[in-house]
């Protein structure tokens, strides 16, 4: 990764729209994918010496006025939004680092483990899993070991047959790996992350690259778990108020559906395997590992 994070994510967002996305007209042969310098710099209300000189690195402090206008020309939603205030060094600074806290207290393992029909599980910002229930156990229970999500999907045998749409879980999550960036671009466990799979998949490389940024709230997940077949769940993201960077996310099958008797089935399972000690299950710890 080079230092210059916010021309980078400038310039794949700039690439990522066309002049027919926001109503512009396009005239001549067109040079580079999506929209010209000039063309951005105009949308924003500013010169386009300056606009360049951010995507190049030579300016580095834009004011909050001007990262709106650069939210407004780039049809940035609320996450990227965010993200490009960060990566600006313009979001406030005396909030606590997301990175710092790895531990999950007893209260929230408890929380978790009070609701044996839901999976649940806390993540740290790199989508490391901290902790996790015995159903959230069980459902990740394919994955050797299921540490880290972004890892799961990628560098994992199992992820492309867990997901059943793969390209779907594997947009969301780099989008939702790159949203760290905003942070601390530099952290040595993203670093070491990005660069072990980018090495690994040139899925990733290309996806991250891409510079998409989304963060976990809601949303549906199309599974399909070798003991108890396809699963149609929806899930919650929830941030740990007293742990900044980690997040608890639920997930929830239809009361009475297929999917909800598949979960019901599955922690049983889960549960006789654990105690006949035929299963392999493993648990997250505060590390981000996982042990038996």
């Amino acid at each position: 990764m080079d230092d210059n994070h916010l021309g980078d994510f400038l310039r794949a967002r700039r690439a990522g729209l066309r002049p027919e996305d926001i109503g512009m007209a396009s005239y001549g042969t067109r040079r580079v994918a999506g929209l010209r310098r000039e063309e951005v710099a105009v949308l924003s209300g500013m010169n386009a010496d300056y606009y360049t000189r951010l995507e190049q690195g030579r300016e580095r402090n834009p004011s909050p006025q001007v990262l709106d206008a650069l939210s407004r020309a780039l049809r940035l939603g609320a996450d990227a939004r965010t993200h490009l205030y960060r990566l600006a060094g313009a979001a406030p600074a005396d909030r606590p680092s997301p990175y710092a806290a790895r531990t999950v207290t007893p209260a929230l393992r408890q929380l978790m483990d009070g609701y044996p029909g839901t999976p649940a599980f806390v993540l740290s910002p790199t989508l490391d899993l901290l902790a996790a229930n015995a159903l959230a156990e069980a459902l990740f229970a394919p994955f050797r070991p299921a540490d880290n999500l972004a890892r799961m999907v990628f560098a994992d045998p199992a992820g492309r047959s867990f997901h059943a749409d793969w390209n779907a879980a594997a947009e969301a999550t780099v989008a939702g790996l790159r949203q760290a960036t905003g942070h601390d671009p530099d952290h040595p466990r993203l670093r070491e992350l990005v660069r072990t799979l980018s090495g690994h998949s040139p899925d990733f490389a290309r996806l991250w690259n891409a510079h998409a940024v989304r963060g976990k709230t809601q949303g549906a997940k199309h599974l399909l778990h070798p003991d108890v077949g396809p699963l149609t769940l929806t899930y919650q993201a929830f941030d740990v108020r007293d742990a900044p960077g980690q997040q608890l996310v639920i997930y929830h099958a239809e009361p009475g559906s297929p999917s909800a008797q598949a979960l019901g089935l599955l922690g049983t399972l889960h549960a006789t395997r654990r105690d006949t000690g035929a299963g392999s299950g493993h648990r997250a710890d505060a590390g981000g590992h996982t042990r038996s």
